[in-house]
């Protein structure tokens, strides 16, 4: 296995979901392309980082340190959400996104960027070879590794993607030797269906505009045939097979418009698989809080993508970075119990019903 970085371990309490809440805080000024981008906001100074175990002496043999877990369908704004957390209490984030941890295809598998990750360190991304297979176990040690570096440094590993299956592992794997060591902080970012669908097509041709398909095009290989391993099971890899294997030489007299026709096809592929994708992952956090009975927060980010410029702006600060601080405030403080029973209970949203696999799952 050739990594360059090293990762982690998690812990779950047995406290229904909540629904976070919280004052209003001051407004901001970020425009809707760092929303969309998963760019972090512009937060006031983080106080200094409270004491990272549960116990009250950080000499107690049995004490655990505390690690954040961010949770949500893909596009959601996990990747934001991390940052914003990392800025605000010292921490370092750990990419749980299968298809992520692969080296290439940084537009197509919209890796956050170096802009975006505003100099908080990050870990897991682009560390396997494209064609290697990077599975489950290997996440949670390399997770656990990764983690264990990140507390050592007096600092919160904050592990936020899209690959559930990978947290799953992390959580309950190797005889639940994460939650031995670590008292966990569970944040469920949710997005309803029909409003994250819009989004996710909005975000497909975002992505295209900003060289999908020529990146793509530039890794393609016509011997390939498998798109089950590696990155080349990142959806818009297997879609546009087709429009890239045309060759025009087929004699209909109207190559340009079989060109184009292939290449829309593809791209309505890319957002089909993307929505159907994005119902698994949802259903998979759905079962992984009923399965752990944990006190999972989910936090309703859906006015945040009904709006635009500052509006939007200002109403992720509100409904999402604040109570979510709020939220990690209180768990690294210790008080966290006292603060969940003090939240709304919220009722778990009907999942959405899958259609038929994508090229990726969650």
């Amino acid at each position: 296995m050739s990594l360059y970085l090293a990762p982690t371990a998690t812990a779950a309490t047995t406290l229904p979901i909540r629904q976070l809440v919280a004052p209003p805080p001051p407004p901001s000024s970020i425009n809707l392309r760092q929303l969309e981008r998963g760019m972090a906001l512009p937060l006031p100074p983080a106080p200094p980082p409270p004491p990272l175990v549960s116990s009250a002496s950080n000499r107690h043999v049995g004490a655990k340190h505390k690690a954040v877990m961010v949770m949500g369908a893909t596009g959601t704004g996990k990747s934001r959400l991390a940052v914003d957390l990392a800025l605000q209490f010292g921490g370092e984030v750990i990419n749980s996104d299968k298809i992520q941890v692969h080296a290439g295809l940084e537009v197509t598998t919209n890796k956050v960027t170096e802009e975006e990750r505003a100099g908080v360190p990050h870990h897991l991304l682009g560390v396997a070879r494209p064609d290697e297979e990077f599975t489950a176990a290997d996440f949670r040690r390399e997770a656990s590794r990764a983690a264990c570096a990140i507390t050592a440094r007096g600092r919160v590993p904050i592990i936020a993607g899209g690959s559930n299956s990978y947290v799953e592992e992390l959580v309950d794997g190797d005889r639940h030797a994460f939650r031995d060591r670590y008292d966990c902080c569970f944040l469920w970012v949710d997005v309803q269906r029909a409003v994250l669908h819009g989004y996710v097509a909005r975000r497909v041709d975002e992505m295209c505009a900003r060289g999908l398909v020529d990146e793509v095009a530039a890794a393609f290989d016509p011997r390939r045939t498998d798109y089950s391993r590696g990155i080349w099971r990142a959806i818009g890899a297997p879609e546009l097979d087709a429009y890239l294997r045309w060759s025009g030489d087929e004699g209909d007299g109207d190559g340009d418009g079989e060109r184009a026709r292939l290449l829309a096809a593809a791209i309505e592929d890319i957002k089909s698989n993307t929505r159907r994708l994005s119902c698994r992952q949802r259903a998979k956090i759905q079962r992984l809080a009923k399965l752990w009975g944990c006190a999972v927060r989910r936090v309703d980010a859906t006015e945040v993508f009904r709006r635009r410029g500052d509006d939007a702006d200002e109403a992720w600060q509100r409904l999402v970075a604040a109570p979510c601080i709020d939220a990690v405030r209180s768990f690294l403080r210790n008080d966290d119990a006292a603060a969940a029973n003090d939240l709304p209970a919220a009722e778990l949203v009907p999942v959405f019903a899958p259609a038929p696999a994508a090229a990726v799952a969650g």
